[in-house]
């Protein structure tokens, strides 16, 4: 691949915290972990877990450059087909009920968009938002059952769209004060008896949310190969 054709680190960078970090999980490890005390949750799960998860599938990446296909085919290189078929499956049944969420967050996000509010749609019957869902769900397994180039055209779309709105998420958040002065602000307590979280029974038992949030990494492991000097921007993005 020629120079002119692979992409920055940065832009590695950004498709990396679309796609797998994003705003919405900073904002559950805001609500979750007692505000600004997630600040050393954070910083504790990249320092453990996503740093050094992130190198090694760029490892395994760069190592495997014609497998595309993730975890299963570093299992397929490295030991057989049917432990990678087993990898493969399981990766399917740990995905297919968060794919299947997706469907009903679209519709909740909708809700907000036209009512303006939480409570609307909490007051809908499940079994109406259910049949949603599962409506939504089947449109996009036809969707992708007609091949790749609705895909792409659906992907761009929602990549752009992702993209647009983190802008407008950081716009917002600058202009908060402006648009309505009035508004009661949450204090941010940043001394050091603030920032350090209870190491109690609870917060362990929390901790698998910021797992969940990092998790997923792999995915960008098939770009290490694509990046303008893979060595170096690789582990900078």
């Amino acid at each position: 691949m020629s120079d002119k054709n692979k992409i920055t680190w940065g832009t590695l960078a950004l498709m990396a915290f679309s796609t797998v970090w994003g705003f919405g999980n900073i904002v559950n490890g805001f609500v979750y972990f007692n505000g600004v005390q997630v600040i050393f949750s954070w910083l504790l799960m990249f320092a453990l877990y996503f740093i050094p998860y992130a190198l090694m599938v760029g490892e395994l990446g760069s190592a495997f450059k014609k497998t595309g296909g993730g975890v299963s085919g570093w299992l397929h290189e490295t030991t057989n087909a049917k432990l990678a078929y087993y990898a493969g499956w399981t990766y399917w049944a740990c995905h297919i009920t968060y794919i299947a969420s997706k469907s009903s967050g679209g519709l909740k996000a909708l809700s907000w968009a036209v009512f303006r509010n939480a409570k609307t749609y909490d007051t809908l019957p499940t079994h109406m938002v259910q049949i949603a869902t599962l409506v939504v769900f089947l449109i996009g397994c036809y969707v992708a059952s007609r091949g790749l180039n609705p895909l792409k055209k659906m992907l761009t779309l929602a990549g752009t769209t992702t993209f647009v709105m983190s802008l407008l998420y950081i716009l917002m958040m600058l202009a908060a004060p402006a648009i309505n002065p009035a508004a009661e602000y949450i204090h941010a307590d940043f001394s050091m008896k603030g920032l350090i979280p209870q190491f109690n029974l609870g917060y362990v038992t929390s901790i698998s949310i910021l797992v969940f949030a990092v998790g997923g990494c792999e995915k960008i492991s098939p770009y290490v190969n694509k990046v303008e000097n893979p060595s170096k921007g690789f582990p900078k993005a």
